[in-house]
């Protein structure tokens, strides 16, 4: 198992700075990770310090809380694209799931994954530490009826992160076809491999370096 190829180099912060970001993408291209997640100010730079690598340039959509309207973020998706990015992860309307709204989060998604469509991945993020289990199923339904590629657990600016129980369940519910992300307090190498063990096939960290160096990270992403 190449755990590298399966992980997201993420740097979120609101405060990261230019050198971080070059810093990131020397990293990503250094271990071959399989993409860097930044912010969408940073896609255009990560995209021109990434070219010619097989490294992906994943970005977020109406992030950290879902509360944007759908037509903002397909246009933050086609703007995204636009400056290079080939992945998308997107948060869902999580006060619409927690209203029953199911045809909104629907809708939601859709907007996303129509606005990607053919030009890069989408993952939806279902923030699962505000969810009850059958809430997370629902979400994970929801992503899949709207075409997603990827269900992911969290934005890591919540209350929590990925835990080994919501993995399963988020696998047991999308089916063997659909990918899992954990994200959120993946720290070290023995982290991962509970993730992947348990349905996980990308792992979003800014402890990369340290995962792969079977170290551990005392980041909260």
């Amino acid at each position: 198992m190449n755990i590298a190829k399966m992980i997201d180099h993420t740097l979120l912060k609101p405060d990261a700075k230019k050198d971080q970001i070059v810093t990131l993408c020397e990293e990503a291209k250094k271990y071959n990770f399989a993409s860097v997640c930044v912010n969408p100010t940073w896609v255009k730079l990560a995209s021109e310090l990434l070219a010619g690598t097989d490294v992906k340039v994943c970005t977020v959509i109406g992030f950290p809380l879902g509360a944007t309207t759908s037509n903002t973020k397909a246009f933050e998706t086609e703007d995204a694209i636009k400056n290079g990015a080939t992945e998308v992860d997107m948060v869902i309307n999580i006060g619409a799931l927690k209203d029953k709204n199911y045809d909104l989060v629907r809708e939601d998604i859709k907007a996303v994954v129509e606005a990607a469509k053919g030009k890069a991945l989408t993952k939806v993020i279902i923030e699962t530490c505000l969810l009850t289990n059958e809430e997370k199923e629902t979400a994970c339904k929801l992503a899949v009826e709207a075409g997603t590629d990827f269900v992911k657990t969290s934005t890591g600016f919540s209350t929590g992160g990925a835990t080994v129980e919501d993995i399963a369940l988020m696998r047991k519910t999308v089916g063997p076809d659909i990918g899992v992300k954990a994200s959120g307090g993946v720290r070290s190498s023995e982290d991962t491999s509970k993730m992947v063990e348990a349905g996980a096939t990308r792992i979003g960290a800014s402890s990369g370096v340290a995962i792969v160096n079977g170290l551990t990270s005392n980041s909260d992403y």
